[in-house]
């Protein structure tokens, strides 16, 4: 016991003594948090739209007016030349044109329907969706609004109607940060839990304080604790500044209990810790250890349900999200922020979190004893 606790008076004045480590465990935390959620926003805005105009007629300015006022287009091209229009997306200046053809406001009220043409640059076919998806919306919004002024029905008449009326659960506002706040969260646990020991142990590889340590009494599970136990106060201490970022910043609180979220965090950073020292093994420099860190952190980001769901992803992939431990965590820490699941709620993806922690754990010492044998 003696041993481990100057193991670990070793290891805490050691990590102190880095600046690298303290920058990267208080500052890193502070400006992902703050910047990633502000800069990666699903929603696309500042669309810009030409319109080609050859009614000119009340409707056609009506429905010009109701895009622009939606927020997510701008006006970049008003006029009666689709090939000018056509000019500024080649240009890259315009990415929508939307085309009202002559006689719009007289077709329709004369024969109840007409056609406009929407044509959108798909060379960035995500904004193009989105943007025609959104001016749909919008035109069908204007084509109700038309189609409720022109039907005529007596008042005595009472004909039966079907309201729709919905309700957005767990997150009525649509909040992007509620939603990306939390997952970010679980992937910076996941840098500081893993490769920031990974790193640390390494970097004593090549110092050749390793050898030092593993000819002195030290036994073997002290030497394992010595090493996660600093690196596990760390990780907690990170994911404490995360939640006072997401309050101080956003204004988020978590719906959950805290209580839930440490237990969870003090549970998943046991796996990833195992994670880092099975890195630590088969790593003899830090610049292996840092390109293994990168290959694995891609994977957790990509395969993590961070930005994609899970469920959209192709069936060899969602396979491979069941091995992937961030894509648990993530789970878990937007369910608690969000949903306010309780641990029993929960339960599944601590048994698997469980089994990361023995099984990397148990690899990590395992692969380490023939590497030192």
């Amino acid at each position: 016991m003696n041993n481990l606790l100057f193991l670990l008076q070793k290891e805490f004045l050691q990590i102190f003594r880095n600046p690298t480590i303290l920058r990267l465990i208080i500052i890193m935390p502070v400006v992902q948090l703050i910047l990633i959620p502000l800069a990666a926003d699903y929603e696309i805005k500042h669309i810009s739209i030409s319109v080609v105009d050859l009614d000119h007629s009340t409707y056609s300015k009506r429905l010009i007016n109701k895009l622009s006022a939606s927020g997510y287009f701008q006006l970049k091209e008003y006029g009666s030349s689709y090939e000018k229009s056509h000019e500024t997306v080649g240009n890259g200046e315009t990415d929508i044109i939307l085309t009202i053809p002559q006689n719009f406001e007289k077709d329709l009220i004369k024969e109840n329907k007409n056609k406009i043409h929407l044509a959108a640059d798909a060379v960035n076919g995500i904004r193009a969706g989105l943007g025609t998806a959104y001016a749909g919306q919008i035109i069908g919004n204007f084509n109700q609004e038309i189609r409720d002024e022109l039907v005529q029905m007596p008042r005595f008449v009472d004909l039966p109607q079907i309201e729709i009326t919905s309700a957005n659960w767990y997150n009525p506002h649509f909040s992007y940060y509620l939603f990306m706040v939390p997952g970010i969260m679980a992937i910076l646990i996941t840098m500081v839990g893993s490769f920031l020991a990974a790193l640390n142990i390494v970097a004593e590889k090549e110092i050749g304080t390793i050898e030092q340590l593993n000819v002195t009494p030290l036994k073997k599970h002290e030497f394992i604790l010595g090493k996660l136990i600093p690196f596990w106060v760390l990780g907690l201490i990170s994911i404490t500044i995360g939640i006072l970022v997401a309050f101080l910043v956003f204004g988020i609180v978590p719906v959950g209990s805290f209580i839930t979220i440490y237990v969870f965090s003090a549970v998943y950073l046991l796996g990833v810790l195992g994670i880092g020292l099975l890195v630590s093994t088969i790593s003899d420099t830090q610049q292996q250890a840092t390109l293994f860190a990168f290959f694995f952190m891609m994977i957790f980001i990509l395969l993590g349900g961070l930005y994609t769901p899970i469920e959209s992803m192709p069936d060899w992939a969602q396979w491979l999200t069941k091995i992937n431990p961030p894509a648990y965590f993530i789970r878990v820490i937007r369910a608690i922020y969000i949903k306010g699941s309780s641990f029993s709620d929960l339960l599944p993806e601590f048994y698997a979190m469980i089994a990361f922690a023995v099984g990397f754990n148990f690899l990590a010492i395992r692969n380490y004893r023939k590497r030192s044998a």
